[in-house]
């Protein structure tokens, strides 16, 4: 027996500090608090809390951090005990009671108190006197009111190089008035230099706007050679779309005569200043006018290409070829005369407008 404890003292004294170990444990387990619950809420707190941290007075280096600290597991976490930072909910402007925000007061039914008229109808007159203030209204009614405006293009201005005697024609025409209506006057003539010429008359119309680019013309027109002869005017002029000009009148003569011209011409632009300007003019009447060698149906038409530069808008030189046919019994009134009923001219002429 004696023996057999000899042996076991050996064993006893290396298995001391397990048992002590164990001990320690059980002791441990002892102290931990009652509810784990509450202490793991206080330690989430210390952690989540990092807005009342100071970071930056903070050594990480010397931090004691659990090396064998389990996962936080979210789903067991009570996050209502969490504090979290406050945030500011955004503001529904649907919920705005914007009635509330202006003056709820009732406006007053009836006519304006009388001092509501009290003061003077222009008041600046007080200050800046009445009678500058005068002219800066009628200023601005001038203004508002459209403006009168002159303007005034020679269209056609050339001489015509042809078989026989070399001759001219001008076209021009102008206006004056405000966006709606204008006086509107037009002349146009030709002849071969060293004669009389062989056609002139001059136009004054009263024009109105019908329409976006668009006016109605009447007046009057007179001749200024031949038998004379003064024509009631009724036409239209525009701009009719894919940007062609056009001028269509209808002539009523004191003689009873009734002629109609139409005219159409189209600026096709090469450059911004080389124009390519295509143009063609028919003349009809309603009946034979012998002393006029014009015969009924069509009576003469004109097909033109004429090729202007424009060195500035205002001013634009031209050359061009045209060509013109007496049509019909005015072809035989034509060679009756002696003259030939087609002619072809070559054209250099300047167009210009101010």
């Amino acid at each position: 027996m004696k023996r057999a404890i000899l042996f076991s003292l050996p064993l006893l004294a290396l298995s001391a500090p397990g048992w002590a170990e164990q001990h320690d444990h059980a002791t441990a387990a002892q102290v931990e608090p009652a509810d784990p619950a509450a202490t793991t809420t206080a330690a989430q707190q210390e952690v989540m809390d990092h807005s009342a941290m100071e970071h930056g007075e903070m050594e990480h280096g010397k931090m004691d951090m659990p090396v064998d600290q389990e996962p936080m597991a979210h789903s067991q976490m009570d996050h209502g005990s969490v504090p979290m930072p406050r945030q500011e909910a955004p503001m529904d402007a649907s919920k705005m009671d914007h009635a509330s925000m202006v003056d709820q007061s009732p406006i007053p039914a009836g006519p304006p108190p009388p001092e509501a008229f009290s003061a003077p109808a222009f008041a600046a007159d007080e200050f800046v006197g009445a009678d500058k203030m005068a002219a800066s209204r009628a200023s601005v009614v001038r203004e508002v009111s459209g403006v009168p405006v002159y303007w005034f293009q020679a269209d056609r201005a050339e001489y015509r190089a042809r078989e026989g005697k070399d001759g001219y024609l001008w076209d021009v025409q102008g206006y004056y008035g405000g966006d709606i209506d204008k006086f509107w006057f037009k002349s146009e003539g030709e002849g071969n230099f060293g004669e009389k010429p062989e056609s002139a008359e001059v136009q004054a119309l009263w024009s109105h706007a019908i329409a976006p680019r668009w006016d109605i013309q009447a007046g009057v027109r007179q001749d200024l050679t031949g038998p004379e002869r003064t024509h009631a005017v009724i036409g239209v002029q525009g701009l009719a779309p894919y940007l062609f000009e056009l001028d269509a009148a209808a002539f009523v003569s004191n003689k009873g005569d009734i002629t109609a011209r139409i005219e159409g011409e189209l600026d096709q632009r090469i450059t911004q200043r080389l124009i390519l300007q295509p143009r063609a003019e028919l003349s009809l009447s309603a009946q034979d006018i012998p002393e006029l060698g014009i015969g009924a149906g069509l009576d003469r038409a004109e097909l033109g290409l004429r090729l202007r530069y424009e060195f500035v808008r205002e001013f634009a030189p031209y050359i061009g070829v045209e060509q013109e046919w007496k049509v019909g019994k005015s072809a035989d009134y034509a060679r009756a005369a002696g003259e030939d009923p087609s002619v072809t001219n070559y054209v250099v002429g300047i167009r210009l407008w101010f």
